[in-house]
């Protein structure tokens, strides 16, 4: 479950390598996923999220009192 976003729920994709002779072996395409800590002014704390980059822009257009809503919409603890 390492490679999973918590605001925006982005997960591995999976599909095949192709190689020249055009063989096909199996492959993942793993989100670009950051650990970042962000304040929470409202709970005067810290939160660390593991975050996708484009949930890490998200979050800096929406703030994060609201990403951490959204989170916690999902049902994913903070």
């Amino acid at each position: 479950m390492s490679a999973h976003c918590m605001l925006t729920g982005a997960q591995p994709g999976f599909g095949n390598r192709i190689s020249h002779s055009h063989r096909r072996t199996s492959r993942r395409f793993d989100p670009n996923i950051q650990s970042k800590r962000y304040w929470l002014p409202g709970e005067g704390r810290y939160v660390r999220l593991r975050l996708s980059a484009r949930a890490v822009k998200t979050v800096d257009t929406i703030g994060i009192e609201a990403a951490v809503a959204r989170i916690r919409a999902r049902g994913v603890r903070v």
